[in-house]
């Protein structure tokens, strides 16, 4: 295994990607979706890009590459398909000791960028290290198709039952008897079906009283 698996929390850190393509906009909006500040250096934007800027989500340096452009980057990337610009990034986000990732140049990469299926704060991940990113995309549409939207909020649920539980001084065994049961009787089926009632039922016979989706303040989220 050449690369190591880790999740980065870039909320608020700045991206900086060098090219204003299609590939450039798939990175972008994913960089969004995470919270990250992210300016984009291009002569020229794509519509998706055009309207992030409209909007006001994304710099844009409506100008080529400079050295000096990535100084006080946390990440950099370049999509640009021109491999004069991206081994002149590489070599600047080296230099600055900022983790790069070249689109079409794995070998001059510090990182590569999984295919992601993302269903609330789970996050599965698919990568094949730059070898064969069509793979990866087959392997991620299988996930999109076997974990559907409702598993957001199996997590949320299971993450409010466990921090209760926690607080209530349950001990970590107990714990883990518990959520690995609420798993097991098909929590996701209750809620494709739309079954807020069942979900209580399956809470306080598993968890005990005091435990419902109102208790646990997810009602809500259930409903919508």
């Amino acid at each position: 295994m050449k690369y190591y698996p880790i999740n980065i929390d870039i909320r608020g850190k700045v991206a900086i990607i060098v090219g204003g393509g299609a590939v450039a906009e798939r990175k972008c909006r994913t960089l969004l979706d995470s919270g990250a500040l992210v300016t984009v250096i291009a002569p020229q934007l794509s519509r998706g890009l055009r309207g992030l800027l409209d909007k006001g989500r994304i710099t844009h340096l409506a100008r080529d590459y400079r050295r000096g452009d990535l100084a006080g980057a946390f990440l950099v990337f370049a999509a640009t398909g021109d491999r004069t610009i991206s081994n002149a990034v590489a070599e600047e986000a080296a230099e600055w000791r900022i983790p790069a990732n070249i689109a079409d140049m794995p070998e001059r990469s510090d990182f590569t960028t999984p295919a992601s299926v993302a269903r609330g704060d789970l996050l599965l991940t698919v990568s094949t290290g730059g070898k064969c990113p069509v793979l990866a995309r087959e392997i991620r549409e299988e996930l999109e198709a076997r974990f559907g939207e409702e598993y957001g909020e199996v997590l949320r649920i299971l993450g409010a039952v466990r921090e209760k539980l926690l607080s209530s001084k349950k001990g970590c065994h107990a714990v883990k008897e518990i959520l690995h049961s609420l798993i097991s009787h098909d929590l996701p089926g209750l809620l494709r079906g739309d079954s807020p009632d069942a979900v209580d039922r399956l809470l306080r016979e598993i968890a005990g009283p005091g435990f419902s989706l109102c208790e646990l303040g997810l009602e809500k989220g259930v409903a919508e």
